[in-house]
């Protein structure tokens, strides 16, 4: 009878236990889709275990990168944009959304209609790019407004009230480009938002970098593209719907 009444005594303290424990939070499984976004409409580039769907720009391999963690891994030794790579296919009027985090200093990019062609070098010579950078320990030269992280590099500035995660931790970017009209997302946040193809882009790029690549931002469709720039940095959750 005494081990009977022991043995509900543990129970019962075990029982109290598990009911005092903080619930943990569930962590959503990277590079899947939930049952509503595929109702939405929205498809992986990248399935978090292998190099599907990209290869270098310029190129038909894929050097300069790994899959580490369910990430792609930019390894940051390409020089001169080398190892940049992009989707094998093409898009027009979309909605992409990704995660990323960079190495401490780390710079990086995000490319939409990017094409290839003999006269074309590198993609930056064709294709608009969505910003990637830590600005906080950043140890290069001063930055531009228009390097900063989230902006159209040297176009059109983010918003100075952005939400830029600590190095390390995973920002959530999203570029909206519909016939034109292109949106730029930071954390939930729309922090950039201009129109391609109009006077005031031309001007622009007349008196920017661009200036000595007229083909820069001409494309009306293109390659989804990824930058490797020096330093180490993770891609994952990558998705794409059309608009």
């Amino acid at each position: 009878m005494k081990s009977a009444v022991t043995f509900l005594s543990l129970f019962l303290i075990a029982v109290t236990c598990m009911q005092c424990k903080p619930k943990e939070t569930a962590t959503p499984e990277a590079n899947r889709l939930s049952a509503e976004e595929i109702s939405e409409g929205w498809e992986l580039l990248f399935d978090g275990v292998s190099f599907n769907g990209w290869r270098n720009f310029n190129s038909d391999t894929l050097v300069g990168w790994v899959i580490d963690s369910g990430n792609l891994l930019a390894l940051g030794q390409g020089g001169d944009h080398a190892n940049d790579i992009i989707t094998i296919r093409e898009f027009e009027n979309f909605e992409l959304s990704l995660e990323w985090k960079t190495s401490v200093g780390g710079n990086s990019g995000i490319f939409f209609n990017a094409v290839e062609d003999s006269a074309i070098k590198a993609i930056y010579e064709i294709a608009p790019e969505y910003q990637i950078i830590d600005e906080v320990t950043w140890d290069g030269d001063s930055l531009t407004e228009g390097q900063k992280a989230a902006g159209c590099y040297d176009m059109y500035y983010a918003a100075t009230a952005k939400k830029l995660m600590p190095v390390g931790q995973y920002n959530v970017s999203k570029i909206s480009v519909n016939k034109g009209r292109v949106q730029h997302w930071l954390n939930g946040d729309k922090v950039a938002e201009y129109q391609m193809w109009t006077a005031e882009w031309d001007s622009l790029k007349s008196v920017r970098k661009w200036k000595d690549y007229p083909l820069y931002g001409t494309a009306r469709k293109g390659h989804i593209g990824l930058q490797d720039h020096g330093r180490k940095t993770w891609f994952r959750n990558i998705k794409i719907r059309s608009l």
